[in-house]
Parts: structure tokens; sequence; C-alpha cells
């Protein structure tokens, strides 16, 4: 097994580097940052298939199923990072994670990683169903603890998807849409918390970010579904709904304070001329299809807002 794992791109080590500890700041500065310049262009080869999972993330979600992350080390912290912002972005519970020895608190977690039983046991705990979507993260696409998880979610039928970074990973043969985001060997020999944890941030991003537009929680490009819970947010609310109504900001507040701070709903009684409830019942109507009540153009769509 160890010669397995040191056989692995993401654990190659370059050798242009061995002197990175004698290199003046500036120097290592610019290494680190060439080196991630190639994220993105490893991240763009693999959009096919990051496009096929968010379609089936999107399918399942539509059904009345979950986005369910598992991962363990850097990748599980970074699944737990992007679930943390699903909610208050979109107003969803619907992203779940799961990351091996979470129940160690503030301890390192990393020796959790090898127990392949636990994964399977998490998602038994969290009552996983046919119509959940499961993605395993793990920079090398072996980690037991998300094999274990995504062995048990496709033995109940659940969609598996598998992001890893490196070609022919285990994972890969063991899901039904692998991701495969080929970032090579690291700066630092084996610490994968850098290009391969960069470009997991940036494909989980996707994943999330369009699995919910293509389920109808935006409009447009605007987050029309955000709790507005703090000062901040209300303003960026009041602009999403100016914007999507075709009226001042100040008008649009002003809607949106009347409306319980539901920017559908503002959206609705601004264009429809509605009360906040009859707003409501109009949406409810619709299935909550904004679109379907406003149309097919967005009366704000030639505004200009800054």
């Amino acid at each position: 097994m160890d010669e397995q794992i040191s056989a692995l791109g993401t654990e190659g080590w370059r050798h242009d580097l061995s002197d990175l500890d004698l290199r003046s700041t500036e120097d290592m500065v610019a290494a680190m940052n060439a080196a991630d310049a190639e994220v993105h262009r490893a991240v763009g080869l693999a959009r096919p298939a990051i496009a096929a999972a968010i379609d089936g993330i999107a399918d399942r979600l539509n059904r009345g199923g979950r986005l369910i992350y598992v991962g363990a080390g850097t990748p599980g912290r970074l699944c737990e990072l992007d679930a943390a912002e699903c909610g208050p972005t979109f107003n969803v519970e619907t992203v779940v994670v799961r990351v091996a020895g979470a129940a160690l608190g503030g301890r390192a977690r990393e020796a959790a990683e090898d127990d392949r039983t636990a994964g399977e046991d998490d998602l038994r705990d969290i009552g996983l169903i046919t119509d959940d979507a499961v993605v395993g993260v793990t920079a090398s696409g072996r980690t037991p603890y998300v094999r274990g998880a995504i062995a048990y979610a496709r033995s109940i039928g659940a969609l598996t998807i598998g992001l890893s970074a490196n070609s022919a990973a285990t994972l890969s043969s063991e899901v039904d849409l692998p991701i495969e985001v080929l970032t090579g060997p690291e700066i630092l020999l084996g610490s994968t918390r850098l290009k391969a944890g960069t470009a997991q941030k940036m494909v989980l991003n996707m994943l999330s970010t369009l699995s919910m537009i293509r389920t109808g929680r935006t409009f447009g490009n605007l987050m029309i579904d955000v709790r507005a819970d703090n000062e901040k947010l209300r303003v960026r609310a009041a602009k999403m709904v100016a914007l999507a109504a075709g009226v001042s900001e100040d008008r649009a507040a002003s809607a949106l304070a009347d409306c319980g701070y539901e920017t559908r709903t503002a959206v609705v009684a601004l264009t429809a001329e509605l009360s906040p409830d009859e707003a409501r019942e109009r949406l409810a109507e619709a299935g909550g299809d904004l679109r379907a009540v406003v149309g097919p153009v967005m009366p704000g769509a030639t505004a200009r807002f800054f």
C-alpha cells in the first residue's frame, strides 16, 4: 500500500524546488503563485465530469433528496465550509456533510480516515435514502473512510460522485460519476491542502452553487432565497429585489421589510402590485417558481447597480 500511495501524482516530488528553503521570500511567493496558476487549467479539463455531477445532484434534489458530502482531513474541512454556507445563501437544509473523526472535535482527525466502517456507519446514522446524492472527496482517491461511505451509498441506490486529484483513482471506479482534477505534485511534497485543496474548493463551489441554480434557488444570477439575517444581508437582499423587480433600492427595502424579508415574496408583491399575503399565495400557486409569476425577462435587467 505504501508503494501505491507513493506512486500517486499528488505525492510526486518537485526536484526543481529542492532549494525552496534557501530562496528569498519573494521567490517563494512567486513559486507558490505559479503552482496555484495550474489549478484553473486542471479544473477546466474536468468540466464535462463536473457538469454531469451537477445535473445528477439537481435531479436528486428535485426528487426531495439531499446533497451529502463525505471527506477526511483537508477535503473534509472544505466540505464542512461549503455545506455551512449553503444554508444562509440558498435557504436550504439539504446540504449535509460527514467528516471522518468529526466526534473528535477540534483535535486532529487524520487518523480517522483509515476507518472504512465508520464511513458506512455515518451515512447510515443520517438515514441515507435512494434519492440522496453522495459526493466523496479525497485527494488520493483511496481514503478508506470515504470509500466505505460510497460503498454503502451505492448499495442502497443513492447517486455517488467521487472527487479526487489523481488519475485512475481507486474511488473513480467505485462511483457513478467520477471527477478527477489532476493538480500534480505540490510545492511541498504531499501537502494536498495546497493545489489539490484549492481545486477541491473550486469544484465544491460549482457543485453546490450550480445545482442550486438548477433547482430554482436563484433568479438569474441573484441569490433570491438568501436569508437576510443581518444588516449587510438586508442591504444585499434589497439590491436583489430592486434588480428583479425593476424598482429603486429604497422601494425594494420597504417592500422587503413588509414581506418579512422574504425576497421572492417582495419581488412578486412589487411586480404584481399585491399584498405580501397575496404574493405568497401567487407564489404557492406557481410552486415557488418566480419566473412563472414575474415572466421570463427580469424587469430590472437593464438597470445598473454598483
